[in-house]
C-alpha cells in the first residue's frame, strides 16, 4: 500500500456483510465492475456469503484504519465437483482506497493460499473495458483464456466479457 497504513486480512464474518455490500454497490454506477444495475441488499447477498467457508472458499475483508477497505472472494467455477481446484476470485475495493495498491496486496494473498485450498487454477471474469482490473491480473500472471463479445448491456451499450486464467 502506498500510504503504508496498517492493515489485516481476515475471514469476513456475518457482521462485515453490510459493509461489503456497500463496498460492491458504490461499484455499480462506474459500469465497470460488475453486471448488476440496481444496488444489491444486504439480505440478497446472504446466500453468497453463506455459501464461502474459510477452508474451501473464503471471503476475505480487509481492514485498515478500523474499517473494511476491501474484500476479496473465491467462488466455486461452474459448480461440479471436477472443478473443485478451479476457483473465480472477486476484489472489490472502496472508493476511498482504491489506487493504493490493495488490489495486488489481496491478490498476492490469495496465489499463496491456493495451495491450501487446493486450488491450482484461478478465473477472473472481468469487463474488455475494465482495464484497471485487466492489468492487475496481467501483473500477477493472468492470461486472456476467453473472449465473450457483446454478451453485457450496460446502459444501452453492449460490453465484452474477459475470461482470465491463470495456473498455480
Amino acid at each position: 500500500m502506498h500510504n503504508k497504513q496498517p492493515y489485516d486480512i481476515i475471514d469476513a464474518q456475518l457482521s462485515d456483510l453490510n459493509h461489503i455490500v456497500d463496498i460492491y454497490n458504490s461499484t455499480i454506477a462506474s459500469r465497470m465492475v460488475t453486471a448488476d444495475l440496481e444496488p444489491a441488499t444486504t439480505e440478497s447477498k446472504r446466500a453468497w456469503f453463506d455459501g464461502h467457508s474459510p477452508d474451501f472458499r473464503p471471503l476475505w475483508v480487509l481492514r485498515t484504519e478500523d474499517e473494511i477497505a476491501a474484500w476479496f472472494s473465491f467462488q466455486s467455477f461452474y459448480g461440479r465437483p471436477a472443478y473443485n481446484a478451479t476457483a473465480e476470485i472477486s476484489i472489490y475495493i472502496a472508493e476511498k482506497y482504491r489506487s493504493r495498491g490493495l488490489g495486488s496486496v489481496l491478490l498476492e494473498k490469495a496465489i499463496g493460499e491456493c495451495p491450501r485450498l487446493k486450488l491450482n487454477t484461478l478465473l477472473g471474469f472481468v469487463f474488455g473495458h475494465n482495464e484497471p482490473s485487466l492489468a492487475l491480473l496481467r501483473k500477477f500472471g493472468f492470461e486472456q483464456w476467453g473472449h465473450l463479445p457483446k454478451v453485457a448491456v450496460l446502459d444501452g451499450v453492449e460490453r465484452d466479457l474477459i475470461i482470465a486464467g491463470r495456473r498455480v
